[in-house]
């Protein structure tokens, strides 16, 4: 039984660069770039909401100058989709090059589409989750919609900071120059969409399944790893350490689960010895066999 519950978590990965890949990748950029273009359009450019990055600016070009944001969206992304092509390689630049184009497409094509509120603090709700959605997928599909996701995502590799930081730090800019250019009051309500894409945007890159990891200290480890791996059907590693207190040399075991298998396995750990000590905690995220496949 237990065979049988592993051989059905290993499950065979689509090829990073195999033609499936491609296609689910250009299926990401696009749904993603038509909910993007929804939230923008029934949500943002209505509100005068400058949520940051091209799209911010376009609203903010729009207000001043009453240029089609679509255009603005075009033209500004031409040179930063040259940037991406040059520090990201051809085939980023090749998803890049969708997403740049196809957004500002769905803006234009979205534009007339009815407005369903004119309360600037819901359209800050509502656009931030279309927006996060939108961009999540897109990540998600190693793409890019062109501006400054572009630059957040150079940023991102060449610093190691994580991409919805880099994604807040230059929409954070653009909502600056919104308190200047429209009023302090739609720069705040931009902020509070900017906060909600960015836990969005988590959202669909780590998914909704939890998952915890285990360490436990007990002076019965080898019949803890013998029921962790056979009654749990869970892998675990053997950390070597010392104790603080006697300076004893003991083992550690870790152990990584799912949110469901929590209860289950503090009752093993129980049945075992009474006396373990068992400290878990959130992982932020797992990749590999049993888990998450790596993308």
């Amino acid at each position: 039984m237990a065979q049988l519950t592993r051989d059905r978590r290993i499950r065979k990965p689509i090829p990073l660069n195999g033609p499936v890949r491609h296609i689910l990748d250009s299926i990401f950029i696009i749904i993603g770039s038509l909910i993007i273009s929804i939230g923008f359009n029934l949500f943002f450019l209505p509100n005068g909401i400058a949520s940051g990055g091209v799209s911010g600016l376009s609203v903010l070009v729009k207000s001043w100058l009453g240029l089609e944001p679509a255009f603005t969206q075009w033209a500004l992304n031409i040179p930063l989709f040259v940037l991406g092509f040059l520090l990201l390689g051809s085939n980023y630049g090749i998803r890049s090059l969708l997403g740049s184009m196809i957004l500002p497409l769905f803006v234009l094509m979205t534009k007339d589409w009815p407005i369903p509120t004119a309360n600037p603090l819901l359209a800050s709700i509502y656009g931030g989750i279309c927006v996060g959605l939108g961009i999540g997928l897109v990540f998600r599909g190693r793409g890019s919609t062109g501006g400054l996701m572009i630059l957040a995502q150079v940023i991102q590799k060449f610093s190691g900071l994580s991409l919805s930081l880099c994604v807040v730090l230059l929409d954070g800019t653009v909502i600056t120059l919104a308190a200047f250019v429209m009023s302090m009051e739609q720069a705040l309500y931009a902020l509070v969409a900017l906060y909600i894409t960015g836990k969005v945007i988590d959202t669909v890159e780590l998914g909704f399944n939890y998952t915890k990891v285990a360490y436990i200290i007990s002076d019965h480890t080898e019949a803890l790893a013998d029921v962790i791996l056979k009654d749990l059907d869970r892998g675990l590693t053997k950390l070597h350490a010392q104790g603080g207190y006697t300076g004893d040399d003991r083992t550690v075991l870790m152990v990584v689960v799912g949110q469901n298998e929590v209860r289950r396995l503090k009752t093993l750990v129980q049945s075992v010895d009474p006396g373990a000590f068992v400290i878990i905690s959130n992982a932020h995220e797992v990749l590999g066999e049993g888990f998450k496949l790596q993308r």
